[in-house]
Parts: structure tokens; C-alpha cells; sequence
């Protein structure tokens, strides 16, 4: 997707938002033969240098804005039904004809479909885009508790007589190298590994209720169903530093 960024903004000779690149993006799939089928959902974010930023969310991907111990913004998924999200979609011919002949046509969305949302971040907010396998298993507010264990562990957010503050430090906990090798070579990538350990345990355990269970048992009570959901978990850490410039 940063190819077709830096390629695309060439050709075109402007800044392209998400929801363009995501455009860019599924064109380049279609068009592409080794890829004979299949469907997507994605989640595409456009940050400016003023702090601005926008997310083109399309299905049960999504997003979470963290400030200093707080969700301060949490994206909601795109679904046609209940565990039927929207999708980007290549449909093989064959499935397709098939599908007509019994009068039905497969779901298939597109990038204009997506949601796109402006934000504005500042420093020591944290980013966290992610798939469904993360968010069937683990709460906004779970995830927080992820987040804030590190950040306040690591000092780069810090508790003082004026309340939660982001740290000096914050920059260089961000750069190669800046917390020990041990957890990971970053923050944001510890972060990153924290999360999907946590989700991925959690979709392992047939006693711990997420929120795909929690929505199973108010939507189909007589499944009986609970514990976590296996699927594909995928987490994008960002944090947000000021530019000392």
C-alpha cells in the first residue's frame, strides 16, 4: 500500500486520501492474474504534519484512539448482517454463474463503500488498527489496559501531580532500539506483539467470554455459545510524537 501511495501521488500530482488509496489499491488487485479470488477487509489510514488524520474503514477491521489512559475514539464495523462484514472482493466467474443460477448474487462491496472519519491527534496518542481477530476477543477497553500497562511501564506515559502527562521521552522510546531487546526493538512494536498475544489467547479460551460470544449470546441465545473466536489477528501500532523542530 506505500507503493501505490508514492506511486500514485506522482502520477496524479496530489495528496490522496484514504479512501483513493484504497481505491489504488484494490485496482491493483483486480488487475492482478495471479489472484484468482477472494475478499478483504481493510482499514487505511492518511496522517498530515498538523496532526490530522483520516481512517477508511470498510467491514470488521477497525481502529482505537488511546490518549493518556483513555479511549478517546473507537471505530464501528460495517456489516450486512451479523458476522457478515462488508468486504473488497474478487469472485471467481465459475462462483459467480453458479450463484446466479440458483438466483443469488455474492456479497461484494468496494473501497466507495468504505466509512471514512477525521481525527486529531497530538502527542502520545496511540494508534491501534487491527483485524476482527483482535477485536471478537478483546474490549476497547481491554486493549486500553494492554496499552497502558507498557506506556506507563516504559514511563511514556507518566502519573503526576497533574495528572496523566506524556513523557520527554517519548520519541526515543519510539526509535530502533528504545526499549531493551527482551520485549521488542520499539514500542509501538512491543505494543503490537502485546496485543496480538493477548488476542490470540484469548480466542483460544473456551471460558473467557468475548465480544463476539457476548454478541452471539444476545443475537442467538440458544447456540450456547461461548469463550473466544479463532480468526486472523493482524495489529498496525502508531504513536503519535511531537516534532521537536
Amino acid at each position: 500500500m506505500t507503493a501505490i501511495a508514492r506511486d500514485a501521488e506522482l502520477s496524479v500530482g496530489k495528496r490522496l486520501g484514504p479512501r483513493d488509496l484504497l481505491q489504488k489499491g484494490f485496482d491493483a488487485v483486480v488487475k492482478d492474474t495471479a489472484i484468482a479470488g477472494g475478499g478483504s477487509t481493510a482499514c487505511v489510514a492518511v496522517g498530515e504534519d498538523d496532526g490530522h488524520i483520516e481512517v477508511a474503514n470498510l467491514g470488521d477491521s477497525g481502529f482505537v484512539q488511546l490518549r493518556l489512559n483513555a479511549v478517546h475514539y473507537y471505530s464501528d464495523p460495517q456489516t450486512h448482517a451479523f458476522n457478515t462484514p462488508y468486504q473488497l472482493s474478487i469472485v471467481p466467474p465459475k462462483v459467480l454463474a453458479r450463484s446466479r443460477l440458483f438466483g443469488s448474487e455474492p456479497l461484494s462491496d468496494f473501497p466507495r463503500d468504505a466509512s471514512v472519519t477525521s481525527h486529531q491527534v497530538r502527542d502520545g496518542d496511540v494508534l491501534v488498527f487491527a483485524t476482527d481477530g483482535v477485536w471478537d476477543n478483546l474490549s476497547s477497553v481491554e486493549l486500553l489496559r494492554i496499552v497502558s500497562r507498557y506506556m506507563t511501564g516504559f514511563q511514556a506515559w507518566q502519573s503526576g501531580d497533574k495528572g496523566m502527562t506524556v513523557s520527554d521521552g517519548l520519541d526515543d522510546l519510539t526509535q530502533e532500539g528504545g526499549v531493551p531487546k527482551q520485549y521488542e526493538n520499539s514500542i509501538q512494536t512491543l505494543l503490537a506483539a502485546a496485543i496480538t498475544g493477548e488476542a490470540k489467547a484469548a480466542s483460544q479460551n473456551s471460558r473467557r467470554d468475548g465480544p463476539f460470544a457476548k454478541e452471539v449470546q444476545k443475537f442467538y441465545p440458544h447456540e450456547d455459545f461461548h469463550g473466544g473466536k479463532v480468526d486472523d489477528i493482524c495489529v498496525v501500532v502508531a504513536i503519535v510524537v511531537k516534532n521537536k523542530s
